[in-house]
């Protein structure tokens, strides 16, 4: 839509994205029982190719893939019959099965680079260079815009190992980029009593099943709510994904009979002061005395 809001699809959008997956799921050879005649289909290989080098966990990989474990278990033991893989119960806890290639799964791996390499240059060498270049841009843009849409935003056990990891990279990014570092004993607190319900609540956003950001909710009965621990990690920013846990918290705080919520950020963190008033945050004077904040905003909830 172009006021950038969610809502119904158009059906001529519906019938452009439905070209557009016949087309390259055609071209890349996807609809082949024998992707880049290496005889296995392509979620076989994909599921090879995402193992990598080092191994992983099968919880871990079911969630990258967003696979159905049923269907991941079939794919792995095809794997594993094949002699490319090899299946092992966790070293620290025995329900935790990894998976790890084999030299055969090494080789058969390099094998499958070289031939994706190859399949991408067959899509470019027929174009002229404005139309290589065109579609490089467009695949770019395409890839972006489908990576925000694996993102999930959820509430999270503050004390999980999800929320551990946001926070103290929140906190290792902060001491990095403000002038005199940061300690957060100084600041005004959002420990993890402040972030259960019904005292507030944290929302964690994953991408593949990894953590990429947070934002957490301090409520206050009839007082206005306070936004805090807003981060996304760099590599995904640019999906988005901060602008979504800005209005998932939002939603978040309507539920509870909220009608005005409030935040402060320092100066150094300009893309967070776009990011605020872009959203409707109307710059006001001080309300707390956070030593870390230059700017304090807030906005009412329709």
């Amino acid at each position: 839509m172009s006021d950038g809001t969610a809502g119904q699809v158009d059906a001529a959008a519906t019938r452009q994205v439905r070209a557009f997956n016949r087309s390259v799921t055609q071209r890349i050879g996807a609809l082949n029982d024998e992707y880049l005649a290496r005889g296995r289909p392509l979620g076989a290989s994909r599921v090879l190719w995402e193992i990598g080098a080092d191994g992983t966990d099968l919880r871990t990989l079911r969630a990258r893939l967003d696979l159905d474990s049923g269907y991941l278990s079939r794919l792995v033991r095809s794997l594993e019959q094949d002699g490319l893989v090899a299946v092992q119960p966790g070293a620290g806890d025995k329900r935790v099965r990894t998976v790890r290639l084999t030299d055969a799964g090494r080789a058969e791996r390099d094998l499958l680079d070289r031939r994706s390499d190859e399949l991408a240059s067959s899509l470019l060498v027929s174009l002229s260079n404005v139309q290589r270049d065109r579609l490089v841009e467009a695949m770019g843009v395409v890839e972006r815009l489908l990576t925000a849409g694996l993102v999930s935003v959820d509430v999270e056990d503050p004390a999980s190992t999800a929320a551990r990891f946001c926070i103290e990279s929140y906190f290792a990014e902060l001491d990095t980029r403000f002038d005199a570092g940061f300690d957060p004993g100084r600041s005004i607190s959002a420990d993890v009593d402040e972030l259960t319900e019904p005292a507030g609540l944290l929302l964690v956003a994953r991408l593949r099943g990894e953590p990429i950001g947070c934002g957490a909710l301090k409520l206050h009965a009839r007082e206005p709510a306070e936004i805090k621990r807003m981060w996304v990690a760099p590599s995904a920013r640019g999906l988005g994904v901060g602008r979504r846990i800005l209005s998932e918290l939002e939603e978040q705080a309507r539920r509870r009979g909220v009608r005005l919520v409030r935040l402060e950020t320092n100066r150094t963190l300009k893309e967070a002061g776009g990011l605020y008033r872009a959203t409707g945050y109307v710059e006001v004077e001080a309300f707390n005395d956070e030593p870390y904040a230059h700017h304090w905003f807030e906005k009412r909830l329709a």
